[in-house]
């Protein structure tokens, strides 16, 4: 047809988009506590330097307010928390010195903290700095927007609400050493979020001391990661990684140094890479499908979604987005199919729904959450135009006007222009103003919903269908669209209240949920991201994982050329 004409025939230059995500995979952690390896046994190069790219500016330092890939990535160099994923993503004792020691009952965690492990200050990582970051985050006087994943530990969700305080949170030091956590009911996947960034401690006499500075630049944080950050100064576009010295298991950091340089233009990058100045570059498009056999192509899949946002309340009105009709008729108006294959062209594929692909399975009969859950609101023309039929009489109009608001990297542009192009082909008479805004700016519309239809997405926290369903719960900190249903509410608090403890009912009432919301286009629908990539063959062991923060540079080197 006409419309998949014009974009077959388009050489794209993309590069990959950012989506907000969170951290962690599952609960079946591992029992060491390093992932150590002879470094007699590798054949390391005398520069230990490696150069990367991010597309996008660096929002926060603060692990209690960031909510995006480029913060965590960063967090998970320069910081560490209790556990770490390994190279398969599995969580492993980091600080912990030791599998942490669960009761019977799944109500108390005890765990035991290896000593020697400093802050780049000089102070000790200890149980009271696991204490002070974790009542910061529940305080609703930080802002942090992550404070829900806290829900399950002694007087979490009553301190978010107000009601109590936030020195009630069911977490004590029990020396130095020793930290126990106290929960209101079981939450199978607590031991993971122990790798997520918003877990990580932080020194009470630091942050108090920098007070409102705290977080905005490089010299105003601290650091008892694998790497000490260097050279951002809360705005610029370049950072760097230093190996810490202090860092505990320093002797298994092989890199010396790791520069970052934002580059939001594939062909630049690629430039870059030729002329050996990166070691790594992401392609999309033409680009990936130019380099796919390219020996250093490979394609990274990830447990992320991105999907269309529809805000339905802006500035106190309703928009025209409240209208289900009209949501309905946006979500089968593009493509998704021509969108993953040939815009993104980067292993990218259709998403069928809101929870990504190989993320969880049925735990009595072992089926991918995805696919038993079905597939929901894909390209159909003939619906689109009879939803946006009925929209207008309901309305009381014939032609509307809307901005759909993305990221500002060369990938979202063209998605944009993809998106508009189908949009407007499809529904004569909705004019669709494209509004590309930088990273940071975005991440603002969306929480202030000054937005009529966004490209949204998440990454998943943890291995499990709830924490891309319960995003848009009525009163969830990440509902920016004011989307709200009773019944799908109900069954979400079921999910983790009667039935938190019975896997079958449970997993039925998480698909009943994304049936309610997909059936009423609350999200529908773009594509499940992966990230094709071109990186040098002497660059070893960057881990990538599926969830959570995309990469650790920890074991990372570089190889020596013969």
């Amino acid at each position: 047809m006409k419309i998949q004409k014009k974009w077959l025939g388009l050489g794209l230059a993309l590069s990959f988009g950012i989506l907000a995500v969170g951290c962690s995979n599952n609960n079946n952690s591992k029992s060491t506590s390093s992932e150590s390896t002879d470094s007699s046994q590798k054949k390391l190069a005398a520069k230990q330097e490696l150069n990367l790219t991010e597309i996008a500016e660096l929002p926060t330092g603060d692990t209690a307010l960031a909510t995006d890939t480029v913060s965590f990535t960063v967090f998970n160099q320069v910081l560490e928390g209790l556990y770490r994923l390994d190279k398969e993503s599995q969580p492993i004792p980091a600080l912990a010195k030791e599998e942490v020691k669960v009761s019977e009952d799944g109500l108390t965690y005890n765990f035991k903290l290896r000593e020697g492990a400093k802050w780049s200050n000089g102070d000790n990582v200890t149980a009271k700095d696991f204490v002070y970051a974790w009542q910061r985050v529940v305080n609703p006087a930080t802002g942090s927007q992550y404070a829900y994943l806290f829900d399950g530990i002694e007087n979490a969700d009553a301190i978010i609400k107000g009601e109590k305080t936030f020195d009630t949170l069911g977490v004590k030091a029990i020396s130095d050493y020793e930290f126990e956590v106290k929960m209101e009911k079981p939450v199978p996947y607590f031991v993971s979020l122990m790798a997520f960034p918003t877990f990580f401690p932080q020194n009470e006499k630091f942050v108090t001391e920098k007070k409102e500075k705290y977080g905005t630049s490089a010299e105003n944080m601290i650091f008892n990661g694998p790497f000490v950050f260097k050279g951002w100064t809360g705005t610029n576009l370049s950072w760097q990684y230093e190996k810490n010295p202090n860092y505990w298991d320093n002797k298994n950091v092989y890199l010396d140094k790791i520069n970052v340089d934002v580059i939001k233009e594939t062909a630049t990058a690629l430039n870059l890479y030729d002329a050996d100045k990166l070691d790594r570059v992401l392609l999309t498009g033409e680009y990936a499908k130019q380099y796919q056999d390219d020996p250093a192509y490979k394609v990274v899949t990830e447990a992320r979604s991105a999907y269309m946002q529809y805000n339905q309340v802006r500035d106190g009105k309703k928009t025209i987005f409240a209208n289900e009709n009209m949501r309905k008729a946006v979500a089968y108006s593009y493509d998704q199919k021509l969108l993953a294959n040939e815009i993104l062209a980067n292993g990218s594929k259709v998403l069928t729904g809101f929870v990504p692909a190989d993320l969880a399975k049925n735990p009595t009969s072992g089926e991918d959450f995805r696919k038993e859950s079905g597939s929901y609101l894909q390209y159909d023309k003939k619906k689109a135009q009879d939803y946006w039929e009925a929209a207008k009489k309901e309305l009381g109009g014939d032609k509307f006007s809307i901005d759909l608001t993305a990221d500002d990297d060369e990938t979202n542009k063209k998605i944009s222009a993809f998106l508009k192009d189908q949009i407007e082909g499809t529904l004569p008479g909705l004019t669709v103003n494209v509004r590309s805004l930088p990273f940071k700016v975005r991440l603002e519309a969306g929480k202030t919903q000054n937005y009529d239809l966004m490209q949204g997405g998440w990454g998943a926290d943890f291995a499990d269908p709830v924490n891309f369903i319960d995003l848009l719960q009525t009163d969830s900190p990440y509902n920016r669209s004011s989307y709200s249903n009773a019944e799908f509410d109900k069954l979400l608090a079921d999910s983790k209240g009667v039935n938190a403890v019975k896997p079958e009912a449970r997993w039925k009432n998480l698909l009943d949920a994304e049936k309610i919301l997909l059936d009423q286009a609350g999200v529908s629908p773009l594509y499940q991201r992966a990230a094709a990539e071109l990186q040098k063959p002497y660059v070893k062991d960057i881990y990538a994982h599926q969830v959570g923060a995309k990469f650790t540079y920890k074991n990372a080197y570089i190889e020596e050329q013969n």
